[in-house]
């Protein structure tokens, strides 16, 4: 089987970055669609139009919060009418999304610039499609990846220092995910395996959240750009994304996927179910004591869920953890992609013994 690596066409990271997207505007089209959430189109719309060049045109438009078949298809009637060669997505990740959709749809570039630095969405062609409601409806898997991802990391600094470590949390996933991908050589999301430059980023990911991991969250809690957090965010943002979508997916996405099953899980961030997910990635793929106490010692140092208490869940019976289990082993789930038997009672049994090792080091 031959292999496919994707990568965003440019990827821009540094302390006031934003101020260059009009120039990122230029080489690509004449008149922008700016998609933006509503506190981005508030604070920072105004540096991109200050900063534009001479003949850019910047069209201005408010996400409405779900990135939903219904607001895509508005996003793109919106672009077309308005004769937009280009489209910007200013914010967070379901803005994005939609921005990459309605840009697919147009058939014109586009341009990601996120606030957070929670996922690995901005360069990936992976799109999370919702109901207006907010339930997850399906995956919309692009043909091409973002042209420009723009990351500016004095906005990332200023938003809560949770999105960050949520962020590690889903990066976190990225090299154990590949390893098992790569024994079973297992597709990635192109359908091929992962290359050799896929599988070194992937490690790369994990030695550099593991490393500067502490050190960038308490320079975000400072409001601060550091060459940590700077590492970190490149990590969550490029690493990651490059690492999940052209090494492959596994047990860890597959376990949060089974979590959305459970009443009120949604108050809880992507990358935090996913971290749990890992750590019961280490018992499925029978990881040593060793490297399974790091893990929970890396996840304890930064906030991440290491129990099910920590995600609600205490209080959850048998039957709700099968149940989680079933959602997670469903065919089409990256589940599969482990080299290992799986069944969703092996999977229930391995979530009970991930939050048996957080109770014990809780309880010391």
């Amino acid at each position: 089987m031959n292999s496919i690596t994707l990568f965003p066409g440019r990827y821009i990271q540094g302390k006031g970055v934003l101020h260059d997207l009009g120039a990122e505007c230029a080489r690509l089209g004449s008149k922008a669609f700016l998609i933006a959430s509503p506190y981005s189109l508030k604070h920072y719309a105004r540096t991109i139009l200050e900063n534009a060049p001479e003949g850019l045109v910047i069209v201005q438009e408010q996400f409405n919060r779900e990135c939903s078949d219904e607001e895509i298809q508005r996003l793109h009637e919106l672009c077309a009418k308005n004769q937009c060669n280009l489209v910007v997505g200013l914010g967070g990740g379901k803005t994005l999304d939609a921005a990459k959709a309605a840009a697919h749809k147009a058939g014109v570039p586009v341009i990601m610039a996120p606030t957070i630095a929670s996922t690995d969405a901005p360069c990936s062609s992976v799109c999370v499609i919702y109901t207006p409601e907010g339930v997850f409806s399906w995956v919309d898997y692009l043909p091409r990846n973002p042209d420009v991802v723009l990351v500016d990391t004095s906005i990332i600094v200023k938003a809560p220092a949770r999105f960050l470590a949520s962020g590690m949390g889903d990066a976190l996933a990225t090299w154990f995910e590949a390893e098992s991908c790569r024994i079973k050589r297992a597709p990635n999301i192109a359908g091929a395996v992962g290359s050799m430059t896929a599988y070194a980023l992937a490690r790369l990911c994990w030695e550099t959240i593991r490393d500067y991991g502490v050190s960038a969250l308490s320079a975000c809690e400072a409001n601060v750009v550091t060459p940590a957090l700077e590492r970190v965010v490149e990590a969550n943002t490029l690493l990651s994304g490059i690492g999940f979508e052209s090494a492959g997916l596994a047990a860890a996405h597959a376990i949060h996927n089974g979590l959305t099953v459970v009443p009120g899980i949604n108050r809880f961030y992507h990358g935090e179910k996913v971290a749990f997910g890992v750590l019961v990635s280490l018992f499925l793929t029978e990881k040593p004591p060793s490297l399974i106490d790091e893990i929970y010692g890396f996840c304890e140092s930064i906030g991440l869920p290491t129990t099910l208490a920590d995600l609600g869940m205490e209080n959850a019976s048998d039957q709700l953890l099968l149940d989680v289990a079933e959602k997670a082993c469903t065919p089409e789930d990256s589940m599969h992609n482990e080299p290992f038997d799986i069944s969703p009672a092996k999977i229930a049994d391995m979530i009970k013994a991930a939050d048996a090792w957080g109770l014990k080091r809780k309880n010391g």
